[in-house]
This record gives structure tokens, sequence and C-alpha cells, in this order.
């Protein structure tokens, strides 16, 4: 009786088929953890602290900081805002998997360890640190240790968990990029520095309460006290007007601090359709009809933007 035997399928390397297999998938595999580590540093949250920190810079200079200073303050800034952000996610893990919008972050999808995340946040904070001590000053040196510990301590541990208060008072965390950017420059910190600080501080409630009303839900079910979670739409419509006029007309009393009208005319323009757009969410809220709060989220961050832009700009010309 004849016998017929099945060739294996070709194997141009010489290898053995479960071996060949191997590589692709551990190839895979490390790309999903790098990713995962990386999508614990909220890089687009990175990309916006940059945003400012850099005009800040320039405009402390008068033009344009040498490459060497920018390219540690973008590496050690970039590192810092990674390693709140780290930290944020881990003390947060249990609250984020309660959340539609966290749950499949690395820490609730188990793609990270618990463990593994705090060593990779205390890692980067140290390193950012070291950095800002070593090629910068203890000033912008501190002050960066200073914002990773009120982020992940003050605001991510106490505040954000017990008051509706806490994107008022954790917004400072947000607008110290701007301050560290000016004294990594001077060593020191001029009255422009605090305008500009001011206005990322204010800019922040009209940024992330429509965030907070498309989720509030998810807040809710949380237990996070956001203000859209446990106010009024009145108070909470109150609150983003008061404070986007607070940003734009922040915005233009940094005007006479050393800028001119390559900064001035085009705040004014987008602090005006900032405002607009603030008053037209709250128009349609208050009516009781459907509401689109992202898309003033969204135009926050082109107002921001393009402020700091004309900031570097002006220092620039």
């Amino acid at each position: 009786m004849s016998m017929i035997t099945e060739r294996p399928a070709s194997n141009p390397a010489g290898q053995h088929p479960a071996r060949a297999a191997e590589g692709p998938v551990a190839r895979r595999d490390v790309r999903a953890v790098l990713s995962a580590y990386v999508a614990l540093t909220k890089p687009r949250i990175v990309e916006l602290l940059l945003v400012t920190t850099i005009p800040a810079m320039m405009l402390a200079e008068g033009g344009l900081p040498s490459l060497w200073l920018m390219a540690i303050v973008l590496i050690g800034g970039s590192l810092a805002a990674g390693a709140a952000s780290v930290l944020n996610c881990y003390i947060d893990r249990d609250i984020d998997q309660l959340m539609r919008r966290t749950k499949r972050r690395p820490l609730p999808a188990h793609t990270v360890s618990p463990r593994s995340a705090l060593i990779f946040g205390l890692v980067l904070a140290a390193v950012s640190v070291a950095l800002m001590a070593a090629f910068t000053n203890l000033l912008a040196a501190g002050l960066t240790l200073a914002a990773i510990a009120y982020y992940d301590l003050v605001y991510t541990l106490w505040l954000k968990r017990s008051t509706p208060t806490n994107t008022f008072w954790g917004g400072a965390c947000g607008a110290a990029p701007v301050l560290i950017g000016w004294a990594a420059v001077t060593g020191s910190l001029a009255p422009a520095a605090w305008g500009l600080f001011a206005v990322v501080f204010f800019w922040q409630m009209p940024h992330f309460y429509p965030l907070a009303m498309k989720y509030k839900d998810d807040y809710a079910r949380a237990g996070i006290p956001m203000l859209p979670v446990v106010a009024s739409i009145r108070r909470v419509n109150a609150e983003i007007l008061i404070f986007a006029w607070l940003t734009v007309l922040t915005s233009l009393a940094v005007w006479p601090l050393g800028l001119s009208a390559i900064y001035g005319v085009p705040t004014l323009v987008v602090g005006a359709i900032f405002v607009v757009e603030a008053h037209r969410l709250c128009r349609r809220a208050t009516r009781g009809e459907a509401v689109k709060p992202m898309r003033l989220f969204h135009w926050s961050t082109t107002y921001l933007t393009i402020v700091f832009v004309a900031v570097a700009l002006d220092a620039l010309i």
C-alpha cells in the first residue's frame, strides 16, 4: 500500500515553521507594548503643552533662543508632561475602567501592569527634572518638579475626586509650561510670563467643560464631580462664558507687555470667534436644543494655538 506524505510548506529561510512565525508575532507584541507605553504619556496633551512653551521662550529671549536650549526644554518638557500623564493613569486606573472614554487605556485594558506604569512614570519624572536642572537652571527645574507633583498628588489624587472646582484649581498644571519655558531662558519670571500663564489658566475652563458635558454620564458613573455632573446647566454656562471672556481679555492685557500688533490683531480676531462660539454653545444649552460641545472644545485648541503662534511671530519679527 502506497503512502502519500505531505511535504511541509516551503520556507525560503530554512526555518522551522513555528520559529518562522515567532519573528512577526514577537515584533507585533513589541510594537503593541511600545504603543501602550506611548499611549500612557497622552501625546496629544504633550503636543498642546509644547505649543505654549516654545513661544514663551521666544518672547523671553526677544527672538530665537539657542537651538540647544530649545531642544533641552522640548525634551525635558515632553518627558515631564508624559510623566505626569503616566502617573495620572496609574492613580486613575480604578475610575478609568468605569468610563467608556478611558476603559481602553493601557492600564484598564491590562496591556501594561500598574507596577510597570508607576516605575515608568517615576523614571520619566526623574529624568525630566534632572535634564532641566543640569542644562537650564534651578528655577526651571523646580517649576517642572512642582508641576508634576501638583498635577498628580494635588489634582489627580485629591481635587479631581473631591470638588467640582477641580478644573479651576487644576488649571495651574496646564499653564505651568509657560513659566517653565520663560524661566529656562531668563532664570526669572516677568509680568509677560505671568500674563501668558493666566491666558492658559483661564482658557482651560471653556476648553474642558465642553468635554465634560459630552462625557457627563461617564464622569457620573465613575463618581467624579465634574461641574457638568453636579451643577445646573445655568451654572455651567455661566462659568464657560466668564472664563472665555477672561481668557480673551487677559490675552489682550498681555499685548502692551512687549508685544506688537503682530500679536494683538490675530489675538483680537480669534478671541472674538472664541467668545462667539462659547455664547453659541451656552445659548443652545439654555434653550434645551441639541448641543455640540466638541465644537467649542476643538475651536478652543485652535484659538490657543493661534494666540501662541502670534506670540512666536511677534518675538521673531
